[in-house]
């Protein structure tokens, strides 16, 4: 199913943690050749700062957890090569959070920001090195529609029906759907906050502990409603947004 894949791509999955009990580091092993560039001393100490989380380099590709190279996801490109991510450590609470930070927005921004003499080094992946599949949404977007009216709607406007529900600082479902990563955003919405401090999905998140309860009425969501969500979303139109912006 859609979800089951886009979360295991994503790495978005923070799962219990059985085999690695430090959650709070992860062995990242990198090419001599990307580490010469110097990015991983710019990006790591600001992944970490911000999360928590210590990236420590490995020499070995065996010991790690995550690996930049030949191998993967495209992330990055620069030094005459496509850079590629491979998580090789699965339901490991620090690695998936640094996939997650590496293929959000502020962990691109963070990359192609790394300019040591003045000149970004790294560029997006070139659009040949990505692979295009088609992406199909097999839940049930009644379900869907029903989920979002439970759950979703005390933050969102979900539908055209519930004009003055939500927060209006919050995006409407349909201004999300506009946006070209919505599927990523919705399938990993309970990673991203605010979500993870009252949404649990179960076989998927730990559940909150019973000193540190959910600040506002919890949303318990299972895999099959994330599917539902997602093809309810994918069914709607686009909110028209306009032309962008131009600056000069």
């Amino acid at each position: 199913m859609w979800i089951r894949t886009c979360l295991t791509i994503a790495a978005l999955v923070l799962l219990p943690v059985w085999v690695q009990a430090d959650t709070k580091t992860v062995r990242l092993h990198a090419p001599a050749k990307l580490v010469e560039t110097g990015l991983l001393k710019y990006i790591l100490p600001r992944f970490s700062l911000k999360t928590q989380v210590k990236v420590t380099q490995v020499q070995e590709v065996a010991q790690a957890d995550i690996t930049f190279g030949a191998q993967g996801r495209p992330l990055f490109e620069g030094a005459g090569e496509v850079w590629r991510m491979d998580q090789r450590s699965e339901g490991h609470a620090g690695t998936d959070r640094f996939v997650a930070w590496l293929m959000s927005e502020i962990g691109t921004r963070t990359i192609l920001a790394y300019a040591p003499e003045g000149t970004p080094l790294f560029t997006k992946p070139s659009q040949t090195e990505q692979a295009v599949a088609e992406i199909t949404f097999d839940g049930d977007p009644v379900l869907g529609l029903r989920v979002s009216r439970t759950h979703c709607i005390r933050c969102h406007v979900v539908d055209d029906q519930a004009l003055l529900s939500g927060i209006g600082s919050t995006p409407s479902f349909a201004v999300l759907r506009s946006l070209p990563d919505w599927d990523q955003r919705f399938a990993a919405f309970f990673a991203l906050n605010p979500h993870p401090s009252f949404t649990v999905i179960q076989d998927v998140t730990e559940p909150f502990p019973h000193d540190r309860p959910s600040p506002i009425v919890p949303i318990d969501l299972t895999l099959d409603d994330l599917d539902a969500i997602l093809a309810y979303v994918a069914g709607m139109a686009p909110a028209e947004l306009g032309a962008p912006l131009k600056h000069q």
